[in-house]
């Protein structure tokens, strides 16, 4: 880690213009759906500038609303971080670190200024900020206060660190970039879930700093300590890895890259970021936004026995390898909007290739989610997706499957 705050400032600084340059705690899950004051009246934001008095200053943020945007539906809500010397403008910029346009429709997005343009959360300003952010925005939009995230890259990335600390009943999971303890963290005991992402080749802020947070999460969170794998320098890839034995409803996920210090890197021969894809799956898999309830304990519309879908498979195997095609039925009330179906693989599978859907991480707990053309699915209707991959023995079928969070039945 940096031995020092003036050192850490001083690499974030030119962290910060290289990037320019290139481009109260909770015991378990927040799962109730509480309406927010938003909901059900007519909004007065819109997408745009606003500032905010919080702790005796003015301060800043952008604002951005899904496309037909109703105040009859709840949405998720992201907080987007900038990193230092960055911007909320330069959040806006690159879609909130792509998740905007992964989100189809479904979220609600802000991003604030900090102060210096940076996060050093001196007394606990900037959470203070965040707190003052949402009460505004939710007192005019309808926000589904299970589903709030965060994350950001650097700076940024240290900020969304610090928001798990200090309101791990508010945000329902973070996603550090690039991340380090900069921003302070009043205390990590009580569990987020927590998907940490950083560079093998970190020259900015070492990639022993983004494993140092991310373990405070693993302890919190009660998973398995391990020691994930990373890519080899000058692999030009990326590994994903979810950590086992955590708390039923917080997840830890690691990506390590063979890269510097960028907020979205590429794998070599790859067109696009894979950090987006990934960051949504684990996002997006703890529920899709639902038509808001009148008290927080009344339960989201479902089909009959309490299932939200139903889930297929079939498996064609050979020797050492074996593909699957799963059809998924939403057998809900409710239109879905971006899907994530995750299911569990037998012990020895590892996927190798894809269709219909994007896999993350390729082996053990896997969430598919949906690609562009099949986001949507209506009540009654069904998605079909498939992948390769190889065993050691176990052909078997996936099993345990979800459909953004709910439980499937499967077969039928």
């Amino acid at each position: 880690m940096l031995g020092t705050a003036a050192a850490a400032a001083a690499l974030l600084i030119a962290a910060g213009t290289a990037v320019l340059a290139g481009g109260t705690a909770s015991a378990g899950p927040n799962t109730a759906l509480a309406a927010t004051a938003g909901c059900g009246k007519a909004p007065t934001l819109r997408d745009g500038t606003y500032t905010i008095q919080s702790g005796g200053q003015a301060r800043t943020y952008i604002l951005r609303l899904p496309a037909n945007y109703t105040s009859t539906q709840s949405y998720r809500l992201v907080v987007g971080l900038h990193w230092l010397n960055g911007s909320a403008n330069d959040v806006i910029a690159n879609g909130f670190y792509g998740l905007q346009q992964r989100s189809g429709n479904s979220a609600v997005f802000v991003a604030p200024q900090g102060l210096d343009a940076g996060w050093a959360n001196t007394g606990g300003r900037d959470v203070t900020l965040v707190d003052d952010i949402l009460r505004v925005v939710e007192n005019d939009l309808c926000i589904d206060t299970s589903q709030r995230f965060a994350l950001g890259f650097s700076y940024g990335g240290a900020m969304s660190y610090a928001l798990a600390c200090a309101r791990p009943a508010v945000f329902r999971a973070v996603a550090p970039i690039a991340g380090a303890n900069l921003s302070g963290c009043s205390s990590a005991s009580q569990p987020v879930a927590y998907f940490g992402i950083h560079g093998i080749r970190d020259s900015v802020l070492n990639i022993s700093s983004g494993r140092t947070i991310r373990d405070s999460f693993v302890r919190a969170n009660g998973c398995a300590a391990q020691n994930p794998p990373e890519p080899a320098q000058g692999s030009g890839t990326h590994l994903t890895t979810a950590y086992s034995g955590c708390r039923s409803g917080y997840p830890v996920q690691w990506a390590a890259f063979d890269g510097d210090h960028v907020p979205l890197p590429v794998d070599r021969n790859a067109g696009t970021s894979w950090v987006s894809g990934e960051v949504w799956q684990f996002f997006s898999q703890f529920g899709g936004t639902t038509t808001p309830s009148s008290s927080p304990s009344s339960p989201s519309p479902s089909s009959p026995g309490g299932t939200a879908c139903r889930a297929t498979a079939t498996v064609n195997a050979w020797n050492n390898g074996l593909t699957a095609n799963i059809t998924v039925t939403n057998t809900g009330v409710s239109s879905i909007n971006g899907w994530a179906v995750t299911f569990g693989l037998p012990a020895g599978q590892s996927i190798t290739g894809g269709w219909n859907a994007t896999y993350a991480p390729t082996s053990g707990r896997v969430t598919a989610g949906n690609v562009g053309y099949n986001a949507v699915l209506a009540p009654g209707a069904s998605v079909s997706f498939g992948f390769q991959a190889t065993h050691t023995g176990d052909s078997g079928t996936p099993t345990g499957y979800t459909l953004n969070g709910s439980a499937c039945v499967s077969g039928g």
